[in-house]
């Protein structure tokens, strides 16, 4: 993100529209694999034959929710800033709309690994 604004900064605003939406790209193909890494990690069975390294390892106990609140946050405020200013409206839902599906992506991943 910061390299995101440093670039608005060079390059001007004429390029902002194409430099966010160049960060949401990358964002959300961040997101597709992280959650894609996280299905194959919680569909894998120690008893399917996995080497003991590749077992998937128990979960910590805690509340992972707080990180991913807390980071949907830091990274809401100043996208709200920025994409409402040069998007609009339609900027301003893309980015939320990112922000949302991480912490839905989030919250499937936890329900799924209480079964």
């Amino acid at each position: 993100m910061r390299a995101t604004v440093e670039a608005r900064r060079e390059l001007g605003p004429e390029y902002e529209a194409a430099l966010v939406e160049s960060f949401v790209d990358r964002l959300d193909a961040t997101i597709a694999a992280r959650v894609r890494a996280e299905i194959n990690h919680a569909g894998a069975r120690p008893d399917q034959g996995l080497h003991p390294d590749q077992r998937p390892q128990p979960r910590k106990s805690g509340n992972s929710s707080v990180p991913i609140a807390l980071g949907s946050m830091g990274i809401g405020i100043p996208l709200t800033a920025i994409a409402a200013s040069h998007a609009g409206t339609a900027g301003l839902l893309l980015a939320w709309g990112g922000i949302v599906a991480i912490n839905f992506a989030h919250a499937l991943s936890r329900w799924r690994s209480r079964d």
